[in-house]
């Protein structure tokens, strides 16, 4: 009986380490293993940002590779402001280039095209900007060809925190923003609207989009501030990803996972109640330049004193998430990004403006 018992023992432990072999697979991990996800050519993080009663785009640059220590760049002054729609920019998104692009090392920032100082939160959502800002560079210090891309029709209310990520699969750049919509028999948009959904685009150039599609739509629930983050990002071909959002209906943020692609089936950790953090907006995940398989993600205490960083070594679990220590964290950053840099880069931005 013992003899069987041991058997019996040992087999269910064979099975539950295959089982964890198999995930680990469909993770897109076994190939590059979570030791490779460290790049030992990285020497930093920048930070893009935009600061509370100012829409414009500021830049933080990490102390070299500490992902939670920042400083300001050009002075604390903007890097730049925008000319064209409301003249103020939130959630300014920082994406690397994609496909050739990569190559060519070709950098875009885009964000919402929203002065709040000129409007009321009710008039931005009913009667709000239909387009996104987009900038371009392709050494991350000279930025230029400014535009505003309209990307939804007249029932749109607004277009809201626009981010982009290159799509292996489709071999363009996917980009996704939150939407509200009216009846066409409401062209003042002074009725009831739908729920926020996020909708997508996809586009090889920020110049001309695709017909805008719906990618999440949680009806009753409100959903925006939607970040995607590949899980192996030194695998072109893993289908793995983490996609945060907020719940702006219970103002919570949260984390769903999928190992099936951009379009596959996403799971959150937990249930459809699990949450990472409430009263918080505007997360930006990014990984851990030297510590393989850690994730950081600001969440953005709007209503408090800005992003605060957290970390994890589960990040697709929604109750893995603890606070980061903030005695060398800038106070006051609003929705944004953080973009890894090469010692060059690195170099670039602190002698143009450190």
């Amino acid at each position: 009986m013992r003899l069987l018992s041991l058997i019996l023992l040992v087999s269910t432990w064979a099975w539950a380490c295959s089982a964890l072999v198999i995930d680990t697979v469909s993770l897109g991990l076994a190939e590059n293993q979570l030791a490779q996800r460290t790049d030992p050519s990285l020497a930093g993080y920048l930070g893009v940002f935009f600061l509370g009663a100012d829409p414009y785009v500021y830049f933080y640059l990490s102390n070299g590779n500490n992902p939670i220590s920042f400083k300001a760049l050009n002075k604390g002054s903007p890097i730049f402001k925008p000319t064209k729609g409301t003249r103020g920019v939130r959630d300014p998104t920082i994406v690397p280039g994609g496909g050739n692009e990569a190559e060519k090392k070709k950098w875009y920032i885009i964000g919402t095209d929203l002065n709040i100082g000129k409007t009321t939160w009710d008039a931005a959502q009913r009667k709000g900007s239909k387009g996104i800002f987009v900038w371009e560079s392709t050494d991350l210090v000279n930025w230029v060809n400014e535009r505003l891309v309209v990307v939804e029709d007249n029932t749109a209310g607004m277009v809201w925190a626009p981010e982009a990520i290159w799509d292996p699969a489709k071999g363009q750049y996917l980009v996704h923003w939150a939407s509200k919509f009216y009846s066409t028999s409401d062209p003042n948009h002074t009725g009831t609207p739908s729920s926020i959904k996020i909708r997508y685009a996809y586009t090889s150039d920020f110049k001309t989009f695709s017909t805008p599609q719906t990618y999440i739509d949680r009806s009753p629930t409100n959903i925006i501030d939607l970040t995607i983050l590949p899980l192996n990002p030194l695998n072109s071909s893993s289908q793995s990803y983490l996609r945060f959002m907020k719940d702006e209906s219970l103002k919570t943020v949260f984390v769903e996972t999928s190992t099936t692609g951009l379009f596959g089936t996403w799971t959150r950790a937990g249930g459809s109640s699990a949450i990472i953090q409430s009263g918080v907006e505007g997360p930006a995940a990014y990984w851990d330049n030297t510590v393989p398989g850690k994730c950081h993600l600001l969440l953005d205490f709007y209503g408090s004193d800005g992003y605060r960083p957290y970390e994890s070594s589960n990040p697709g679990n929604n109750g893995g998430w603890t606070a980061s220590g903030r005695g060398a964290w800038p106070s006051g950053l609003r929705h944004g990004s953080v973009l890894a840099v090469d010692q060059s880069l690195y170099q670039r931005l602190n002698s143009k403006w450190g």
